[in-house]
This record gives structure tokens, C-alpha cells and sequence, in this order.
């Protein structure tokens, strides 16, 4: 449970050979398109195969992504960030990877709310094409501004044997880690600022 970030009260899903799934909780079977909805409204599930017992919840929620990218229109996941993502794997750096994503998103998703007052209470719902938008491309910037940070570092990874003995890199991803955090912080800023001055043009 640990693994897939669910708690002991989530909703089994049983998954069989079949590939259909099986909502232990309704007793019924359900669609890839039941469980992005269920992710959106916040119900926490873990799927589990029906035969062997093995937690495949990873490898559910990332077929649901492919499928929601595969539908066309808005995608979230830009190309250059799949490309970047995709040659970290293997990398000896990677184990970074995941957290600062998760906290990333977690950032955004606790700001989200307040992005769509903001655009509801000032534009009436229709989406504000300069502002929003800068802020939009900003964010995606973003994300690979600090997937390239770890890139001046791989090299001297990779090649251990021109370090000095008993040399340590703690130091330097601290530093790394600290500057994702600044880049974190100052997004953060931005945002609130945008609240504040809604807050005085309602004034």
C-alpha cells in the first residue's frame, strides 16, 4: 500500500486475466474511464491482480494517462518533458526524479483552486489569454528548467573514477535540491501576488 500511496480504507480493485476490473467496494466491474473519475473525485483505490496477488495500481494509473493523452484535445504532458522524463530512466540521478514531481504537483494541485476563482471572480470564466497564459508557458518552463538542473551533474556520476577517494556528491545535490526549492517558492510568490491584486481591484 505504501508503494501505490494508498491507505488501508482504499478500494480494492481486483483485475483479471480477462484485463477486466472489478470494484470489490460496488461489487461490479468498472472501466479504465470509471477509475479516472473516481482519481477526480478523490476516492482512493489500489488495483491488485486478481491471480497472482502482485500491486500493478503503477502500471493502471499510467494506462489511464496514455488513454486520456490519446483522446486528443488539451494534452497535459508536453514533449519535451516526456523526452526529458523518459532519458533520466536508468540514470544514476533518477531516484530524485519522483519525489520532486510529486511535490511539484502537490504544490500545484493546492493552488488550483485559487487559480479558478481567480479566473472565474475577474474574467467570468473565460480563460484569460495573457496573463494565464504567460503563466502557463512559465510553468512548463518550469518543470524543464529543473529537469535540465541535474544534467551538469551527470557526467561526473557517471565517470567515479576521476572523483577523489572517499569524495562525496551529498553536497551537491543538496545545492540542487535547495534551488528546485528556491524556483518552488518564488512560483509560489507569483501566484499569491495574482490573489492579492484580485483582492484589490475588488476594493
Amino acid at each position: 500500500m505504501a508503494e501505490t500511496g494508498a491507505d488501508k480504507n482504499a478500494v480494492i480493485i481486483k483485475k483479471y486475466a480477462n484485463r477486466r476490473l472489478y470494484n470489490t467496494a460496488t461489487s461490479s466491474y468498472v472501466t479504465l474511464d470509471h477509475l479516472c473519475q473516481m482519481v477526480k473525485d478523490g476516492i482512493d483505490f489500489a488495483v491488485y491482480d486478481a491471480k497472482s496477488g502482485e500491486d500493478i495500481t503503477r502500471s493502471v494509473l499510467t494506462q489511464i494517462i496514455v488513454e486520456e493523452e490519446s483522446k486528443g484535445g488539451q494534452n497535459l504532458l508536453p514533449i519535451n518533458f516526456l523526452r526529458q522524463l523518459i532519458s533520466f530512466y536508468g540514470d544514476n540521478l533518477q531516484f530524485l526524479v519522483p519525489r520532486y514531481l510529486e511535490h511539484t504537483m502537490e504544490y500545484f494541485a493546492r493552488n488550483q483552486e485559487q487559480m479558478r476563482n481567480y479566473m472565474r471572480d475577474t474574467f467570468g470564466g473565460i480563460f484569460p489569454f495573457g496573463r494565464f497564459e504567460d503563466l502557463g508557458k512559465q510553468n512548463i518552463a518550469f518543470f524543464e528548467r529543473a529537469l535540465k538542473m541535474f544534467a551538469p551533474f551527470q557526467g561526473e556520476v557517471r565517470e567515479p573514477d576521476r572523483a577523489e577517494p572517499g569524495a562525496s556528491t551529498s553536497g551537491t545535490d543538496a545545492t540542487a535540491l535547495a534551488d528546485l526549492k528556491s524556483q518552488l517558492d518564488v512560483l509560489q510568490k507569483r501566484i499569491e501576488s495574482l490573489s492579492r491584486q484580485k483582492g484589490e481591484k475588488a476594493k
